[in-house]
C-alpha cells in the first residue's frame, strides 16, 4: 500500500480547489485517480459542500407550492390512461401515462405537466410499439393521486378528495382537457339532409369521451355541467360508456379550451 505525505495531499487539495480536474491532479501529484477522488470527497464533506440525500418536497406532506393548472391536467390524464406501479427493483413508484405516437404534441404536454408538478423528480419517455410511456418517479405519488389502488379503476370507487376538487374547480378546463386527451377525441360526423328536394351531405364536429368507469364519467360530466357544456350519453351495445358533446355552442367552447389531439 502506498502512503502519501501530508504535503502531497495538501498540494492535491489546493489544486482541486483551484478548479483542476481529478485526472490532472493525479498526474501532477503522481497519485492514483481514485485516491484523488476520495480526497476531494473528504475535503468537500469537511466544508459542507457535498449534496445531501435526494428528498424532493411534497405539496401534501411538506406544503410545497403546486401548480394547479398543470396538476388538474395531469389528474385528467391519470384518470384516463395512467396508472401507478412500483417495481420491486425500483426504490420509488412511478406514474405512467401512455401516449400514442400519433399525438406528439399531447406527449409534450404530458411531459411538461409532469415536470411542472414534480420539478425535482426524474421524468422520462419509454418507447413501446405505437406509443410511448411518459413516466415520473416519486415516493409521493400516492399523496398526490389518492385514487391509486389495487386493480383496475373501473373496479373500484373513484372520487376526488376535497383538496383535489378545489383544484379542479379552479382549473376545470385543464381537467377536461386531460380527460379528453387521454380517453376522448374530436371527430367530424356527417349525415344527409333533404334540401329543396335534393339530398346533401352535412358535416358537424363532435367530441367523444369514453371510459368504462361510471365514477370517472361522472367527474367528466359534472365538470362539463359547471362549465355550461351540454352533453348526452351515447349508448352502444347497451353500454353507456360514451359521452357526446355535439351541440354547436358547446363544441365551440370545447374547441376554444380543449381542441383536437395533435
Amino acid at each position: 500500500m502506498n502512503f502519501h505525505s501530508t504535503e502531497v495531499r495538501q498540494r492535491a487539495i489546493t489544486l482541486l480547489r483551484d478548479g483542476a480536474s481529478n485526472a490532472d491532479v493525479a498526474r501532477t501529484c503522481d497519485v492514483p485517480p481514485g485516491t484523488i477522488a476520495y480526497w476531494k470527497h473528504l475535503d468537500r464533506a469537511k466544508r459542507g459542500e457535498c449534496p445531501g440525500k435526494h428528498d424532493p418536497k411534497c405539496p401534501r406532506c411538506d406544503g410545497r407550492e403546486l401548480d394547479g393548472a398543470a396538476y388538474s391536467y395531469l389528474l385528467g390524464l391519470y384518470l384516463g390512461d395512467g396508472h401507478i406501479s412500483h417495481y420491486s427493483e425500483h426504490r420509488v413508484p412511478n406514474l405512467m401515462i401512455t401516449c400514442g405516437e400519433s399525438w406528439p404534441g399531447l406527449m409534450d404536454d404530458c411531459e411538461q405537466a409532469m415536470r411542472t408538478v414534480f420539478p425535482d423528480n426524474s421524468v422520462c419517455r419509454v418507447r413501446k410499439t405505437g406509443c410511448r410511456n411518459v413516466k415520473v418517479y416519486s415516493k409521493h405519488l400516492p399523496c398526490l393521486f389518492p385514487q391509486h389502488g389495487p386493480g383496475k379503476k373501473h373496479d373500484r370507487r373513484i372520487a376526488l378528495e376535497p383538496w383535489q376538487q378545489d383544484i379542479v374547480d379552479a382549473h376545470p378546463w385543464a381537467f377536461v382537457r386531460g380527460l379528453v386527451h387521454s380517453d376522448g377525441c374530436r371527430i367530424v360526423n356527417w349525415t344527409t339532409r333533404l334540401v329543396a328536394g335534393e339530398r346533401k351531405r352535412y358535416e358537424y364536429p363532435r367530441y367523444f369521451f369514453t371510459n368504462v368507469s361510471d365514477d370517472i364519467r361522472q367527474l367528466y360530466t359534472d365538470t362539463l355541467d359547471k362549465l355550461g357544456v351540454e352533453w348526452t350519453h351515447c349508448t352502444r351495445h347497451g353500454n353507456p360508456y360514451n359521452i357526446s358533446v355535439a351541440r354547436k355552442a358547446s363544441v365551440a367552447l370545447m374547441d376554444l379550451h380543449v381542441g383536437p389531439k395533435y
